[in-house]
This record gives C-alpha cells, sequence and structure tokens, in this order.
C-alpha cells in the first residue's frame, strides 16, 4: 500500500508541475502567503513593542492580525480547493477502473481538505493567542 501511496504523491506532483496554470497559481500563492507573513510579523513585533510601553493595543496591530488571519484562511482555502479539485478528480478516474482503490483515494482527498482546517487553525492563533 505503501508504494501505491508514494505512486499517486508521484503523479500528482508531476501533473501538477507540468501545468503552466498550475504553476502560476502556486507562485501567487507563494508571493502572498510571504506579504501575509510580513504583515503578521509587522503587527506581532508593533504589538510586542506597543503593550511594552502601555496597556493599549493599537490599531495598527489589531489591522496586522485581522489582515494575516484572513491570508491565512484564504490562502489555505485556496490551497485546499485545488489540491480537493486536482486530487478528487483523479480519484473519482482510478475508482471508476478499479473499486479497490477508494480507501487510497479518500485519503488523497481528505489531506487536501486537512490544510484547510490548519489555516483555520493558525488564523484562530494569530487572533486569539498573539498579544
Amino acid at each position: 500500500m505503501n508504494s501505491r501511496l508514494a505512486e499517486g504523491f508521484g503523479a500528482l506532483i508531476k501533473g501538477v508541475s507540468n501545468s503552466k496554470k498550475y504553476k502560476k497559481i502556486m507562485v501567487l500563492v507563494a508571493f502572498i502567503s510571504i506579504v501575509a507573513a510580513l504583515f503578521t510579523g509587522v503587527a506581532i513585533s508593533h504589538a510586542a513593542t506597543s503593550s511594552a510601553k502601555s496597556t493599549a493595543v493599537s490599531s495598527t496591530s489589531i489591522s496586522g492580525k485581522a489582515i494575516g488571519s484572513g491570508l491565512a484562511i484564504g490562502l489555505a482555502g485556496i490551497g485546499g480547493g485545488i489540491g480537493v479539485g486536482v486530487a478528487g478528480a483523479a480519484a473519482i478516474s482510478a475508482v471508476a477502473e478499479n473499486r479497490e482503490m477508494f480507501g487510497t483515494a479518500f485519503i488523497f482527498v481528505v489531506l487536501g481538505e486537512g490544510i484547510a482546517i490548519y489555516g483555520l487553525l493558525v488564523a484562530i492563533i494569530i487572533l486569539f493567542v498573539l498579544p
């Protein structure tokens, strides 16, 4: 079964890397996530310095946290949607040919949905846990 998973991951990565459309999407998502990380880092550093000086939280840190958490959820949703779309299409065709592949195909689709859940958890941490 592990060899089937390795073959599936290899085919998925090969299919995505050969497509020009997916390369552009991956570069765009990487750029937006870098910008989101910068906004979040600025918000955290500003909140840390302002909380050391006073107990009031500035509007810059609140807006930075909002931007960072919104981008975390949005980018995770985009990544999860792309992953589920590609893996779901391949899973449907694999299950149509061989019914025994359902469990393996289901794992690939669920892994794509896990990305969106991680984005939600990161956004909750940014909003409620960070100063």
